[in-house]
């Protein structure tokens, strides 16, 4: 469901050679190129954990793409060596509950707007992604991945948690269905060559800039095809898993909300919190 980590806001960063779109804040810069492909990119630093606020930003940030009708889209980092480190932990340690909610319905939100989205998307993965990070990238239709010591993966249960329904969904919609168990039951993080085996992702890149222009490549295939039959037939193979949502949102909530209020996950939060206090005073 999450990955323990902690961050700050960042500065807003426009790419260059690029028109800016209107932006919902400074945690995600949002652009267009001349090719009317946008650019969303995540800037949360160090690590580009999810929290409440960022999880807004993106929201509001697929609404832009979607109105301005942007040919494609194309999520990445800002930061140089982490994509996303999955769920901000401070936002589930000690919670007030009603912030909780907010959280985790953003979070859905996010998830149904990007996985369902009527407009192309490409994920360039220009560093490790694990948990919610994962999540992002397969709820993109195309993956590229920076070579390097990176990984990624739904690694929840090897931290004792059980992934969403939703979350199993996405990768079971990206990688075959035993593959995707095998993953999801031992909490496996994939070396980037072991994700482009698997099909996690689709291409490797030698750096963001490649990663970006491969993530294009991709998204200009579709300037042939009519863009109404292309994002129906996307619904089509996509809405199963959306609809299931929907249809169970509140129940999902509430089973975030009564996992929150567990003395023993308060207390593993608490344990690696201060294991994270350590380490940042070494």
């Amino acid at each position: 469901m999450f990955v323990l980590r902690q961050a700050l806001r960042s500065s807003r960063v426009v790419l260059p050679a690029t028109r800016p779109m209107s932006s919902s804040g400074p945690l995600v810069d949002l652009t267009v190129d001349g090719d009317g492909i946008a650019i969303m990119t995540l800037q949360r630093p160090p690590v580009n954990s999810l929290n409440l606020d960022l999880l807004k930003a993106i929201n509001s940030s697929l609404d832009e793409v979607a109105k301005n009708k942007a040919k494609g889209m194309i999520l990445t980092s800002a930061s140089p060596t982490v994509f996303s480190a999955g769920l901000d932990i401070m936002e589930m340690y000690k919670p007030d509950l009603k912030r909780a909610e907010e959280f985790w319905s953003t979070l859905q939100e996010v998830w149904m707007k990007l996985f369902g989205s009527t407009f192309a998307t490409a994920a360039a993965i220009n560093g490790h992604a694990p948990a919610g990070g994962c999540l992002l990238a397969m709820s993109c239709e195309w993956r590229a991945m920076v070579s390097g010591k990176y990984t990624i993966g739904l690694n929840e249960t090897a931290l004792g948690i059980v992934a969403p329904t939703w979350f199993v969904d996405t990768m079971c919609n990206t990688i075959p269905v035993r593959e995707a168990e095998f993953a999801l039951t031992t909490g496996r993080l994939f070396t980037v060559d072991e994700a482009l085996k698997v099909g996690l992702v689709d291409e490797v890149a030698t750096d963001k800039a490649d990663a970006i222009d491969k993530c294009k490549t991709f998204l200009k295939r579709f300037e042939r095809i009519p863009s109404l039959a292309r994002s129906l037939t996307k619904n089509r193979v996509r809405s199963g898993p959306v609809l299931r949502l929907q249809k169970n949102r509140q129940a999902d909530i509430q089973e975030f909300l009564q996992f929150l209020q567990n003395p023993k996950v308060q207390q593993s939060l608490d344990m690696y919190i201060q294991m994270l206090k350590k380490k940042a005073s070494k």
